[in-house]
């Protein structure tokens, strides 16, 4: 049973579908009558809606030589190791599944595959728009660190990106089917962005060893804790994102 007002875990869990009969009535109610915090849940709603909109194509932005049915088959002869037929067999299914309009209701899979694909997607979606609506802004605080912490009590100390000449500029909390995430976007003084996201693992606590892949023209490295997943996403061949990631490798 949900108390009021409701935590930000409530209005998640709202958004995400996941109360009761009595308790969405009781939270709809308040929400009618708090104007300010229903506007949020509908752009979190909104933030959802749209990540799993580009996600159902996330397998489809650039091009994986390792999907085609060509490939694993020559890759099966040459190398007949039971691990390599089972990830082979795990690549055809994604295959098929994306011919016959594979759609991501969750990101467990998605996840596996194409490490934090959902914060390539938000920095795409969010983090290059100026006009981003933010819950947290450097012009109201100047401290994300607080703000972040009141969201991911145990999570790592955002990446201090000062030698670099980036600092935060604004944060969003996004729904996301594992969970609450949220965004932190760096910029310079040249208007570059960069972005810091952290989101939970998942119901199958699915976390992720160091490492970087590159989507396109962005470049995300990403890396976990013992409770959260977190990706630093840049313009991959940009100097500046060059020395982002520098100094982020000094951060963590």
């Amino acid at each position: 049973m949900i108390t009021l007002p409701p935590s930000d875990q409530d209005l998640h869990a709202y958004v995400d579908g996941h109360l009761n009969e009595a308790d969405r009535e009781q939270l709809q109610l308040y929400l009618a009558a708090h104007p300010a915090i229903a506007a949020k849940v509908q752009a979190w709603q909104q933030d959802a809606q749209h990540l799993r909109a580009a996600l159902s194509g996330a397998l489809h932005v650039v091009p994986n030589p390792q999907l085609d049915p060509t490939a694993i088959r020559h890759n099966l002869r040459r190398q007949r190791r039971r691990h390599f037929a089972t990830a082979a067999l795990l690549l055809i299914a994604v295959s098929v599944g994306g011919v016959g309009g594979w759609q991501a209701r969750t990101l467990n899979f998605a996840s596996h595959m194409l490490p934090m694909a959902d914060a390539v997607q938000a920095y795409r979606m969010f983090a290059v728009k100026d006009g981003m609506a933010s819950d947290w802004t450097a012009s109201t605080s100047n401290d994300p660190q607080r703000w972040l912490d009141q969201h991911f009590a145990r999570a790592d100390r955002i990446p201090d990106l000062a030698d670099a000449g980036f600092k935060p500029v604004g944060g969003r909390m996004i729904s996301t089917e594992q969970g609450a995430a949220a965004m932190l976007v760096y910029e310079d003084g040249s208007g570059r962005k960069a972005s810091f996201y952290i989101r939970p693992p998942g119901p199958q606590h699915y976390l992720l060893a160091r490492g970087a892949r590159r989507d396109g023209e962005l470049q995300a490295d990403y890396w976990s804790s013992d409770e959260y997943n977190y990706a630093l996403v840049t313009q991959a061949d940009d100097e500046a994102a060059k020395r982002v990631r520098s100094a982020l490798g000094r951060s963590i």
